[in-house]
């Protein structure tokens, strides 16, 4: 479904963000980054809907193409929905409001800057309610709990019709009870639709409940890309141990935009 062939990232003269790494990920995977701050895990998932572009190497996506072009760009991003780690919705909006922005992809800007047709809604309301939050349609979302804005930003970017999914430490933020039914809702969603979905986390016994396929990330290296029942206790201890020390200076990863910039059509 999407490739990455030898693609490397590198900050500045010295920091190595991606070594070369080749990954491909299959229609429907539920795929899971592991590994610890700074070894490459958030560089490697920007790396696929090129919010950070790769320093070398390519990106392959299927009925795309080499995205190499600004308009391959444009339709590869339309087709990938993004799940931030804080979010990144517009607080004195409604929950409907938000899902929308999901939307303005498949409009040009200048039509973006109206309101959407009903049919719009519509795809929105039906996003709303695959995470059981219809009722909260027309609640802003700044009266949400932690677990309800992440599921409108599920919801927002099941709008796209995405083909693949890519979620930013989607419960970082959140405690364990919460955390388990948003990624078990985030996973029962893209099983049902086919969606790929490359999902980086922190936490291991997430990782290990949820995931489908595991890559492990070590100083900007894959060090273990296979099923969960096979990642070991050791080989983990291993990849934690290798962690960037509090005295040792981490990768850097700019700033991600505002979901407005990621989701206008630019024409």
């Amino acid at each position: 479904m999407i490739e990455l062939k030898n693609v490397s990232v590198r900050y500045g003269a010295d920091a190595i963000g991606l070594h070369p790494t080749s990954l491909s990920f299959k229609r429907g995977e539920f795929n899971v980054l592991l590994g610890a701050s700074g070894a490459g895990k958030s560089t490697l998932l920007r790396c696929l809907n090129m919010l950070t572009r790769p320093t070398t190497g390519s990106i392959h996506v299927q009925d795309v193409g080499v995205v190499d072009t600004a308009a391959a760009l444009r339709l590869h991003r339309r087709r990938t929905g993004m799940i931030f780690q804080q979010h990144q919705l517009i607080r004195r909006h409604t929950a409907l409001q938000n899902v929308l922005l999901g939307r303005i992809g498949y409009h040009t800007t200048l039509r973006s800057m109206f309101p959407l047709p009903r049919a719009e809604q519509h795809i929105a309301l039906e996003c709303l309610e695959r995470v059981g939050l219809l009722e909260k349609a027309t609640e802003r979302v700044d009266r949400l709990s932690g677990g309800q804005l992440q599921r409108v930003g599920i919801a927002r970017a099941l709008a796209q019709q995405p083909r693949l999914m890519l979620a930013d430490e989607p419960v970082a933020s959140l405690d364990p009870a919460t955390s388990r039914r948003v990624l078990s809702q985030l996973k029962h969603i893209c099983l049902e639709d086919g969606i790929t979905t490359v999902v980086s986390l922190h936490q291991v016994d997430l990782a290990r409940e949820f995931a489908d396929r595991i890559i492990a990330i070590a100083h900007g290296r894959v060090v273990y890309d296979g099923s969960p029942n096979e990642l070991s206790d050791a080989l983990l201890q291993d990849i934690y141990d290798q962690a960037p020390t509090s005295g040792r200076e981490e990768i850097p990863v700019p700033p991600l935009p505002s979901f407005t910039q990621l989701a206008i059509n630019e024409e």
